[in-house]
């Protein structure tokens, strides 16, 4: 399985590749669902290499764990997938 890093990477990138829409699905700890957000709200940060930032509706910047992501989406097909667990991860 490609490194949900690499394929990041390619998305912001790759502008062949990076045209189409992307969505980022996340676990979400607290609620213990995935959510949903559009790559576009996704902020890398170079040296960055355990987590990335997303974008709240209200402008503030929350971090997301990597390890965290579960799925990626591109033009409303799932191109990335990982196993949601039930651990404490």
């Amino acid at each position: 399985m490609t490194p949900i890093q690499d394929l990041f990477h390619r998305i912001q990138w790759d502008q062949e590749f990076g045209k189409a829409e992307f969505v980022i699905g996340y676990l979400d700890r607290v609620g213990r669902r995935i959510v949903r957000v559009p790559f576009r709200r996704v902020h890398l940060t170079r040296g960055a290499h355990f987590s990335f930032d997303v974008m709240e509706d209200d402008g503030s910047l929350h971090m997301v764990p990597f390890h965290r992501v579960r799925e990626v989406w591109r033009g409303g097909e799932l191109i990335w997938q990982r196993q949601v667990d039930c651990g404490n991860r």
